[in-house]
């Protein structure tokens, strides 16, 4: 292996060999390689790969289709506009001050500009900052303050919540907008620029993307990524979902968070494919199932939430003729929903397990002879994985439940994130004794799968977020009712765990409905909706230690109880109880 232009090249090959055996074997000994391969001082990605292959090879073919599932608008762009679209933008930040290392925040949904922009700040060595859509003004001041916006681009909605922001800040970012706001730059502005820009000299070690996300204490940690990490690292995503460059790609995952950049964005460009991108507001999911049968989708990705609702649709009603590989992440799924999702499409929903913090770790990958339900199957050919206990020894022996690690003394794999930035404590706490600690757990098999068990922290997961209870704990004590709260996963089967809290009042309050409901607003003010409490419970106390630490894990214990048996405490509220809610 020489530069890395000729790393993908070899990748690409490999990956688009149709015999799945003869992959399987060409892609061991190319990762064989990889893992191993001094990497080059200087790598851009955009420049390198994207425009050096791709559109130099393939630059009319189609790159992005876009469709919106509530107007049906649709458009399309080939991989030399995408470019001349990246330049654009990219020459507009350059003369407005940008330059590499700056922090670029993108608060978009799944539109056009969100590819060119991802695309703009890679090609300049910016920092780009994916921000969900779901932001209130309070979470984007904390991120500002950590992390300086020397520009932000947004929708017009996002862009009002971010001028809110922006009013207790000393920061006065480059602001663009995807419409019409004042005091902000119109994209329209953008299409004037010239459409050739020379490539940012950008060093492989260089932080190019900053994820916000949450852990077991304090406000969310910043995951950084560098310049190959997730450029280069997503060929392990790229293998596992089994895409080809022949491939109409398509991924149900939101602008703002790492699984839209895996499957969205690398994966597919990776491999010289075509993405297919849906926009919505609300999700519809007959109408979603319409859109990507009529698109004739080839390969797709979407979470187990996504998975659940689609077998309460009549799914004999779609065509996915070309339909040939099928994803899911985030927790396991049960064989009711992937034998009725084959018996309708033919196809065999793959799961496979990864994180912020990397690309794609664990999977069953295409040549998989049996997937059985509820295993992410096999570590991938990238990440050296294993399972520790809890004083840090191997495991050796199946079926015994450990901490997931990643082994760094063999390789550091390229796909595995630099570090929590500013946070050098945090990220000593998972690289520790030449290990990566996921903050996972699972078990092996006998025949070498492995199983997910759950978090070995107190992070939720809900549909395919994760949520710190401490920044809904401290939601909750801002009320004036509130002395106390904890907040655990409840056991749900559509989302896996909604966030539920157990609230001690102050001497004076009395738990009531009407309270639940002022709670519930209270939290809807302060926090993105998927961090929103779907239950409170009224209680007088919280089991804690000696110490005075809270016990989530007797907490969760008994909720696992309750919700099993069907029961409801006496001073339990559901947000669903609530008509004011549910437009919220």
């Amino acid at each position: 292996m020489g530069k890395l232009e000729e790393v993908y090249r070899e990748f690409i090959a490999a990956n688009n060999i149709a015999d799945y055996e003869e992959r399987k074997v060409e892609l061991k000994k190319f990762f064989d390689r990889l893992n191993h391969m001094k990497l080059p001082e200087y790598f851009n990605w955009v420049h390198e790969v994207f425009e050096g292959i791709h559109v130099r090879e393939r630059g009319d073919k189609k790159a992005l289709l876009w469709h919106d599932l509530e107007t049906d608008e649709s458009k399309s762009f080939t991989y030399k506009e995408i470019i001349e679209n990246c330049n654009k933008l990219l020459n507009f930040l350059r003369d407005s001050g940008i330059e590499r290392g700056d922090g670029v925040y993108m608060m978009l949904p799944a539109i056009p500009e969100t590819w060119f922009s991802i695309f703009a700040s890679l090609k300049g060595g910016f920092v780009a900052v994916p921000t969900a859509t779901t932001m209130v003004s309070k979470e984007l001041e904390y991120r500002f303050s950590v992390y300086e916006p020397k520009a932000v681009i947004a929708d017009e909605r996002s862009a009002k919540i971010i001028d809110e922001a922006l009013e207790n800040s000393k920061h006065d970012p480059v602001k663009i907008v995807t419409g019409d706001v004042e005091g902000w730059t119109s994209y329209d502005e953008i299409k004037k620029e010239k459409s050739q820009a020379e490539p940012e000299r950008v060093r492989s070690n260089d932080i190019v993307f900053n994820f916000f996300t949450s852990g077991t204490t304090g406000l969310p940690k910043m995951v950084g990524h560098t310049a190959v990490s997730y450029p280069l690292g997503h060929v392990s995503t790229a293998y596992l979902i089994g895409i080809t460059t022949d491939d109409l790609h398509t991924n149900l995952s939101a602008p703002g968070w790492a699984k839209f950049a895996w499957s969205s964005f690398f994966a597919p460009f990776i491999m010289g494919a075509t993405v297919l991108g849906i926009n919505y507001n609300r999700f519809i999911p007959d109408r979603y199932l319409e859109v990507i049968s009529d698109y004739d989708i080839s390969t797709f990705c979407a979470p187990p939430t996504a998975w659940r609702i689609f077998m309460l649709q009549k799914l004999e009603n779609y065509e996915f003729d070309r339909l040939r590989e099928v994803m899911s992440a985030g927790e396991p799924l049960n064989p009711e929903i992937i034998n009725t999702w084959k018996k309708y499409t033919g196809t065999t929903i793959r799961d496979f397990y990864g994180q912020t913090e990397s690309t794609a770790m664990i999977g069953n990958p295409p040549w998989i002879e049996e997937v059985i339900p509820g295993s992410f199957g096999f570590p991938s050919y990238m990440h050296d994985i294993a399972l520790v206990d809890d004083d840090g020894n191997f495991i050796t022996e199946p079926n015994v439940v450990g901490h997931i690690v990643v082994r760094l003394d063999r390789w550091r794999p390229i796909g595995l994130f630099a570090g929590y930035i500013g946070d050098e404590e945090k990220t000593r706490s998972v690289f520790r004794n030449n290990l990566y600690y996921t903050g996972d757990k699972a078990y092996f098999d006998e025949k070498g799968y492995w199983w997910f068990v759950g978090r070995a922290d107190d992070v939720i997961k809900t549909s395919d977020y994760r949520v710190g209870p401490f920044e809904v704990e401290s939601a909750l004590i801002e009320h004036d009712a509130v002395a106390e709260a904890a907040v655990i996963g409840s056991p749900d089967k559509i989302r896996w765990q909604v966030v539920k809290a157990f609230v001690v009042l102050k001497p004076g309050y009395e738990p009531s409905k009407e309270l639940a409901l002022e709670l519930f607003v209270h939290c809807s003010k302060v926090l993105a909706k998927y961090k929103v409490p779907r239950i409170i419970e009224f209680v007088p106390e919280l089991p804690k230690t000696i110490s005075g630490k809270i016990k989530r894990n007797e907490l969760r214990k008994v909720e696992e109880e309750r919700r099993s048996k069907g029961e409801r405490g006496e001073q339990e509220y559901f947000y669903s109880d609530f008509e004011e809610l549910k437009k919220k």
